[in-house]
């Protein structure tokens, strides 16, 4: 008898679930292989950036720093401004405080010599003078003398001045007065008229080359008080005393 041979088609039934079931996994598996990717690559990306982000705080950390550090420096420097001018003021308040103080002095120390510290009272006395360039005319000079008495108080004391220079001329020892200072021939000097003080005020000229040395005054007042005196060019050229008293009629 001859073998028997296997057929040659099998005919199987066909399992729609199985299929399905088949799918499903298939599905599932691709779903999770691509979840496992990308959660690969968002932990290698971050590892990747982690690293630099200490360096970004620690920039803006470092800039914030210096702007802090501007902020300081030019607070100081408009502080270290503001003192130099604070000082300066402060010198120059100081310095006017202490011409103020010297120009007091000596207002007191004329005063006091006006009313007679001592007690007694002086008739017509020529207290001082100055003397000083007149701007732009050479060989021109403005004169303040001061003129002061108490011995009659409240009593009006008129009078003249007149005032004469003493100098070299060339060689010569050489005194000018009147016409020679430029002053009219007929002037019988500078007048006055006060209680108490005034400073008379005249100018003169000299001729070129001429060095005044002294100051000669003579003030006579009527009702025969008079008074003279002598004051060297270099004391009454000095600049270094206030002489600005107010005038009192």
């Amino acid at each position: 008898m001859a073998p028997r041979l296997p057929p040659r088609f099998v005919v199987r039934t066909h399992d729609a679930a199985r299929d399905r079931r088949t799918k499903v996994l298939w599905g599932a598996g691709w779903l999770a292989s691509v979840a496992l990717a990308a959660g690969l690559t968002w932990a290698l990306a971050g590892n990747g950036s982690s690293p630099t982000a200490p360096g970004r705080t620690g920039a803006r950390q470092l800039r914030a720093d210096n702007d802090d550090l501007r902020q300081q420096v030019a607070n100081l420097q408009r502080a270290g401004q503001v003192a130099d001018i604070a000082t300066k003021e402060l010198k120059k308040n100081l310095a006017e405080r202490d011409e103020e103080i010297s120009g007091l002095r000596t207002d007191l120390a004329f005063y006091s010599r006006l009313v007679g510290s001592n007690g007694q009272r002086d008739g017509l006395k020529i207290q001082g003078a100055r003397v000083t360039a007149v701007p732009g005319m050479p060989n021109a000079w403005n004169l303040v003398v001061t003129l002061t008495q108490n011995a009659r108080r409240g009593d009006l004391v008129k009078g003249n001045l007149t005032v004469s220079v003493e100098g070299i001329q060339g060689s010569k020892v050489t005194t000018l007065a009147g016409p020679a200072l430029g002053q009219s021939a007929a002037s019988t000097g500078v007048p006055f008229s006060f209680k108490y003080f005034q400073q008379v005020q005249a100018s003169f000229t000299v001729p070129a080359g001429f060095k005044p040395t002294r100051l000669r005054f003579s003030a006579g007042a009527d009702g025969g008080d008079n008074a003279t005196s002598a004051i060297a060019w270099a004391d009454a050229t000095r600049t270094d005393e206030v002489t600005d008293v107010q005038q009192q009629p």
